[in-house]
Formats: C-alpha cells, sequence, structure tokens
C-alpha cells in the first residue's frame, strides 16, 4: 500500500502517525510506503528531542519516503549518505527513511512516481541563514534541468507527481500575492504542468487538505491512500 500525506515539521505534526490517529498501520509492512511532500524537519538541529522522534518513526512498520520542503536544514540532509534506493539515488536518514532526491522517477506497485522537492519560504524576513534558512531551499537551474531530462527520457509521462508548492497558475488562483510569491520553481511547475501526462499531483507547503482541481490536490494532516482508481482518505484530523 502507498500513503501520502503532507508537512510533518518534526515533531509538531508528526502525530497523525500514532497508532491512535492511523490505525490502520498494523496491517503494514517495510513493503507499504509513507511518501511525505516537504517539510520533513526531523534534520533541523539534531537535539535530543529531534532524535527521539526520529528513532519513533524509523520503529513504524512502513518504509518513509519524503521530499524536501523549504523548512528543512539542508547542511544535514545533504551530510546523509548518498545511497541507491529502488534504482535511483536516495539520501539514507536511517534504515527505513529516505530522502527523494529533486527530479527522481521511480516506481512503486506499478505507478511511476515523479518527486522534485523544495520551496520558497514567505516568512524568510524572520528567519537567519544557516540556522532557519537555508539557500537551498529553492532549486538550482542545474536540478531543474536534470528534471526536464529525467522526463524527456520517460516520454513526459507518469502516474503520481510530488511536490512541495503548487504550479503558478494554482498557487495564484488560491492565494493571490497575500502569501506566496511567485518564483522560479512555481513558474518551472507551470511549465512541467502543461507538458506532463498525469493522473494526480499532490502538494504540501499550504497547510491545508483540499483539492484544487480533478487532478491537482493540497495535502497536510490528512493521509491519503492511493488505490487502484485514485486515492482514499484514511486519516483526517476533522473526520
Amino acid at each position: 500500500m502507498i500513503f501520502i500525506t503532507g508537512d510533518i515539521h518534526g515533531e509538531y505534526d508528526i502525530h497523525k502517525f500514532s497508532a491512535k490517529c492511523f490505525q490502520m498501520q498494523k496491517q503494514l509492512t517495510r513493503s507499504d510506503y509513507m511518501i511525505i511532500c516537504g517539510d520533513f524537519g526531523l534534520l533541523w538541529n539534531g537535539s535530543k528531542s529531534e532524535r527521539w522522534w526520529l528513532q519513533w518513526l524509523e520503529k513504524k512498520p512502513w518504509t518513509t519516503l519524503f521530499i524536501d520542503g523549504n523548512h528543512e536544514n539542508f547542511d544535514m540532509l545533504e551530510s546523509c549518505p548518498l545511497t541507491e534506493w529502488n534504482g535511483i539515488q536516495v539520501h539514507q536518514i536511517t534504515e527505513h527513511i529516505f530522502h527523494l532526491c529533486r527530479g527522481s522517477i521511480f516506481e512503486l506497485e506499478g505507478r511511476r512516481f515523479f518527486a522534485f522537492g523544495g520551496a520558497e519560504s514567505h516568512d524568510k524576513v524572520f528567519r537567519k541563514k544557516g540556522i532557519s534558512i537555508w539557500e537551498q531551499e529553492m532549486p538550482s537551474y542545474e536540478e531543474m534541468k536534470q528534471g526536464r531530462k529525467a522526463l524527456e527520457s520517460i516520454g513526459w509521462k507518469t502516474d503520481i507527481v510530488i511536490t512541495h508548492s503548487l504550479p503558478q497558475h494554482l498557487q495564484m488562483e488560491l492565494f493571490g500575492w497575500e502569501c506566496y510569491n511567485r518564483n522560479e520553481l512555481t513558474d518551472y511547475f507551470d511549465e512541467i504542468d502543461a507538458k506532463l501526462d498525469f493522473k494526480f499531483w499532490f502538494s504540501g507547503h499550504y497547510h491545508m487538505s483540499a483539492p484544487c482541481d480533478e487532478k491537482h490536490f493540497l495535502v497536510y494532516n490528512d493521509i491519503l491512500q492511493l488505490t487502484k482508481n485514485g486515492f482514499d482518505c484514511v486519516y483526517s484530523p476533522i473526520s
């Protein structure tokens, strides 16, 4: 089984993975996957509490995959060993927790995924470089170029897209100019959105769970399970 959820922000929003909230975890094994759409946050300052929660997540019965959001300590993240998983390079955080590098294309249970992390912090005026914000939150030109090449290699066709932020036209439609700025990444996602043949696109970042249209979905504290023809919500804090 494959599940998708939004930001966990370290220990702050990780409680949706508790046995009380996510009850069906008792059925799961390491061959099941929880995909987090950015702002993982359990590599932040190396505190005792952070290490405890990282081990708590490691002990969950599934395999955890995540893309980076904007609220990550990229120096810590990039210091983790690169290894091969499912035919792609990933950062291995623990034995069963992996960071999906930007532009990753992989298959799970017969579905093809395209994953591309990163986003621009809208609260960066309140943050300090190298302490609470890192330049790597936004992708480089080379990373975006490699993402295009990866999509070209599969004929611009996939099943599931995992990102942190949205394509610009949807971000503008939903939020205007109030909180989230247009940037190179949201424009890049506009380009991909226009060219790519896909079924569903899931994004975190905006702290809400809601459909944008019939193919794009925001996910935060909900946990979604992919099904044969779509997906179901298997946990929601408001249900």
